[in-house]
């Protein structure tokens, strides 16, 4: 257990310190439509390298979501602002990434306003990091779940309606729930599966805190967390390498690093299946 959350906070650490080339925002390309993705760790489609080293990849969500959408859109190019480590708060200031001006939204805001009759849609994933450190030993930080809901609830309207302002009221803007990688605990004994409750209960409530900020800014859904099982109950088993185990820790370890030996493993980030099967997702409601 205490391998797994080293592993955990390593690649979180590795996130915090990634910098992002600046995009400036260019004249739009009359001949072609923008695929804008936005978000964290996740939009970059980062996996562990063959040493263990959090890295961004071409096997990520918004790659696979693009080569499925391109022959709906005349020229689609995916313009991809994502940032390792992003929080809804560095979103909304910077600090983690570098951009030309200064975080994140900024820089997409600017970007839709260049390209504002060429964008085909947007995509984000956002507020993982807000969280993700408040699981301790066996339970629950709850102080630190408290300011990581708040930031949440403050800053992801704002980023929602502002993305919404300037896209104007007819682009597609899907913003998506999260699985939960600390649901691989379950394989590690009792502790394990006492953290891995304590996980499946903070995964839906921020996932239903990140909800209700889209709802309210009219940015469509993409529940994630649903589509890779994230609240089925542990007594819906499965099979997975000849053991009998929860459905919900089957699919986190078919879809992420959590369950992959060393030194790729563990690791929180979807794998290839699991960044194909969010980009399903993400297709279903375009």
């Amino acid at each position: 257990m205490r391998r797994m959350l080293v592993a955990v906070t390593a690649a979180a650490a590795f996130a915090c310190v990634a910098s992002l080339s600046a995009v400036a925002a260019q004249p739009a390309s009359h001949g072609r439509e923008y695929y804008l993705a936005l978000g964290d760790s996740l939009a970059r489609g980062a996996q562990p390298n063959a040493k263990g080293t959090t890295v961004p990849t071409n096997q990520g969500y918004a790659n696979d979501l693009k080569a499925k959408e391109k022959s709906r859109f005349h020229h689609l190019a995916l313009k991809n602002l994502g940032c390792l480590g992003e929080t809804t708060t560095t979103m909304l200031k910077g600090g983690t990434c570098k951009y030309r001006l200064g975080s994140q939204l900024n820089q997409a805001v600017a970007f839709l306003r260049a390209h504002k009759r060429h964008i085909a849609f947007v995509t984000i994933d956002i507020g993982a990091n807000d969280v993700d450190g408040c699981l301790k030993g066996t339970s629950v930080n709850q102080k630190c779940l408290a300011k990581g809901v708040k930031s949440i609830e403050t800053n992801l309207p704002k980023i929602a309606a502002a993305l919404r302002k300037t896209a104007g009221p007819k682009v597609p803007i899907i913003g998506m729930t999260y699985y939960d990688p600390f649901l691989a605990a379950w394989l590690q004994g009792s502790s394990g599966r006492q953290l891995a409750a304590e996980s499946q209960l903070l995964a839906k409530s921020v996932n239903s805190d990140i909800s209700s900020a889209y709802h309210s800014k009219r940015v469509t859904i993409a529940d994630v967390a649903r589509a890779s099982h994230t609240y089925k109950p542990f007594s819906d088993k499965t099979t997975l390498k000849g053991k009998k185990v929860p459905v919900a820790v089957a699919d986190i370890c078919e879809l992420t690093w959590m369950c992959a030996p060393a030194p790729r493993g563990p690791n929180i980030h979807a794998n290839a299946t699991g960044y194909s099967k969010i980009a399903a997702v993400f297709a279903k409601l375009l």
